[in-house]
């Protein structure tokens, strides 16, 4: 079908009788009102004159007055409006056939459902005449409807606020598996031990933001956690790695080296024994029955994020989603600067987070500032890089650190590393010691956290 055929002389959608009774319910009864106004706006009624009631029902409700036909009628003649919205006789006919006060909540959300049809058609349609003139970039017309669906889809996905006695009701086993800790829904494992501990793993909904200094092993722990979640033998879950550094070749070598304990080196140059051979075959035969995806597309944007997980997760039970790394993303639309830019991309990942009911696990840069910090190297919350709202956003926000890095001459050392725990929503900060293998890039817990007598090398 050409878009010329496509029809644009339809009606908008709405619902002139649902609009009708709610106006009408509230002037029934006006108690109601806050109803109403809580989850609807003047915007969300179609007739302009309805639109005029409502602002002065609100009008009267905040000086304190009552809602009837009465002050109402004087409301709108004091405005100049009264005849506009077809006088007195029209305010009368508004509960005309009101069925049952108690249907309020289902007419309300008619008038919801019929507000926000029309939004979606406003923004096509602006996007189909912005197209249609080739004013502007394509680029710059798909970030705008990008950003406007975008927040039609957070305005509609607000909740309602709920009692105790609501989240015990809808909770699964009721009361008695609520405060049983055994049975409370525990987060996804990362694999490390100490760091499950301290976080109960990572949780649905959860933006998890992972940063370091180049060269510090951010994409190598990320991997390890990926390759943890689709190899538990109990629960295996689906990750998404999309990569916007690395090759999907790349990333695939680093997990079959790291999971056969490779010297990546030795694969690349190609000078391996029996054994290594073995072992990088049992890997890969592994990895490749995982349920793991990766993308490696050049470009990619938040759009294209949400729709690639979307139809991954009507297949798949996707536990988790590496996001390699914040920086190199490109927001789409204009933006003042950088950092407003980074602050839209992290806010479209903890929103997408919270509407798939998956942990994304995304990475990010640090600044210079811990190398030139003098003494303690470790990074700060406040190293973040064109940082806007990324701490802000975040639920937890963890660095990768290695001291050897800055102090190669000493012994001791070697093979450490530390997670440092700096920001937790709901949980302890803090720091946790892990065994770092550089050979095969690969992070492990120490050998007395898994109550193991032997080192890992």
């Amino acid at each position: 079908m050409r878009m010329t055929e496509v029809s644009t002389e339809r009606p908008l959608p709405d619902n002139l009788d649902a609009e009708r009774f709610v106006l009408g319910a509230v002037m029934s009864d006006d108690t109601s009102f806050l109803q109403v106004a809580g989850n609807i706006s003047a915007d969300d009624f179609s007739l302009e004159k309805h639109k005029r009631i409502f602002l002065r029902m609100l009008d009267l409700h905040e000086r304190g007055d009552r809602i009837d036909r009465v002050t109402l009628a004087n409301e709108l003649n004091t405005h100049g409006q009264l005849q506009s919205v077809d006088g007195v006789s029209y305010l009368v006919s508004l509960d005309d056939g009101l069925p049952h006060l108690h249907n309020l909540e289902s007419y309300v959300n008619i008038v919801k459902e019929k507000s926000l049809l029309r939004r979606i058609i406003s923004v096509s349609q602006d996007t189909i005449n912005r197209c249609l003139t080739q004013d502007d970039n394509p680029k710059e017309i798909l970030g705008a409807a990008e950003d406007a669906f975008m927040k039609l889809g957070d305005a509609n996905t607000r909740n309602a606020l709920v009692t105790p006695n609501q989240i015990i009701n809808e909770y699964e086993g009721g009361i008695n598996s609520f405060l049983d800790t055994s049975k409370r829904i525990k987060g996804i494992s990362t694999g490390f031990l100490k760091l499950d501990e301290m976080t109960g793993g990572f949780r649905e909904g959860e933006l998890i933001i992972l940063a370091a200094r180049p060269a510090m092993g951010k994409t190598a722990f990320a991997l390890n956690i990926a390759q943890h979640v689709t190899s538990n033998l109990k629960s295996p879950k689906a990750v998404a790695v999309f990569s916007l550094e690395m090759s999907n070749e790349s990333l695939l070598t680093r997990m079959v080296c790291a999971a056969a304990r490779v010297d990546q080196q030795r694969f690349r140059a190609g000078y391996l024994n029996h054994e290594e051979r073995s072992a990088l075959q049992e890997a890969l035969y592994k990895i490749v029955e995982s349920p793991l995806f990766l993308d490696d597309s050049a470009g990619t944007n938040l759009m294209d994020v949400h729709s690639k997980l979307r139809r991954l997760q009507a297949e798949q039970d996707l536990g988790l989603v590496i996001v390699d790394y914040l920086q190199l993303m490109q927001g789409r639309g204009r933006f003042e600067n950088r950092q407003q830019e980074i602050s839209t991309l992290s806010r479209g990942f903890k929103l997408m987070s919270k509407e798939l009911r998956v942990p994304f696990l995304v990475l990010s840069q640090l600044s210079r500032a811990p190398e030139t910090r003098p003494g303690d190297h470790r990074p700060m919350l406040s190293d973040l890089r064109e940082s806007g709202s990324i701490e802000q956003d975040a639920d937890v926000v963890g660095f990768i650190f290695r001291e050897e890095v800055y102090r190669p001459d000493k012994e001791s050392l070697k093979g450490t590393a530390e997670f440092i725990l700096a920001k937790q929503r709901n949980g302890p900060t803090g720091r946790v010691k892990l065994a770092f293998l550089n050979r095969f890039t690969k992070f492990e817990n120490l050998a007395a956290d898994t109550g193991d007598d032997v080192p890992f090398e």
